[in-house]
C-alpha cells in the first residue's frame, strides 16, 4: 500500500483540523448519541453521562463546534421555558457511517491490538532490563 506524503496545502491543513476535532474526547460520542432524531440538551447530557460523565459547559462547547462544522443542527423553540433540540445533518450522518466502520474494525482487530501490545511490553521489559547500568559499590 502506497502512503501519500503529508503536505501542507490548504486541504491537508483543513483535513487535519477536522480530524483533530472529530478525534477529541467528546465529538464522536456526542454525534453517536444524537443519532436517531432530535434530542434536547438535558436528555443528551443524561444519555452521554451513562457512558462517561460530562459537564454542561463541555457539552455546550462540543455542540457549538459540531454545529459550526455542519455536523449537527440546532433548533430553538420560542416557548416560555426555552427549548433547544439537536439533530444530525446529512454531513453528520455520513460521518457516523465512517465512525461506525472504524469502531467495527477496532472490535474485529481487538485481539491483534492486544497481541501487539503484549509483544511490545514484553520486548520493552527485556530491553529496559538489559539497558540498566551496572552500579558499582562506593
Amino acid at each position: 500500500m502506497k502512503v501519500a506524503p503529508i503536505k501542507n496545502d490548504d486541504h491537508d491543513i483543513f483535513a487535519r483540523e477536522i480530524l483533530s476535532r472529530l478525534g477529541d474526547r467528546w465529538s464522536v460520542l456526542t454525534i453517536h448519541m444524537i443519532d436517531g432524531g432530535s434530542i434536547r440538551f438535558t436528555d443528551l447530557k443524561r444519555k452521554i453521562a451513562r457512558v462517561r460523565p460530562i459537564s454542561s459547559r463541555v457539552l455546550t462547547r462540543t455542540l457549538k463546534q459540531l454545529e459550526r462544522d455542519g455536523l449537527i443542527s440546532r433548533k430553538v423553540f420560542a416557548v416560555v421555558a426555552a427549548r433547544v433540540e439537536y439533530r444530525l445533518t446529512g454531513l453528520g450522518e455520513r460521518f457516523l457511517k465512517f465512525a461506525r466502520a472504524i469502531l467495527d474494525w477496532t472490535a474485529e482487530s481487538r485481539a491483534d491490538f492486544e497481541t501487539a501490545r503484549a509483544t511490545f511490553e514484553a520486548s520493552s521489559a527485556v530491553m529496559s532490563g538489559a539497558a540498566q547500568p551496572i552500579e558499582h559499590g562506593r
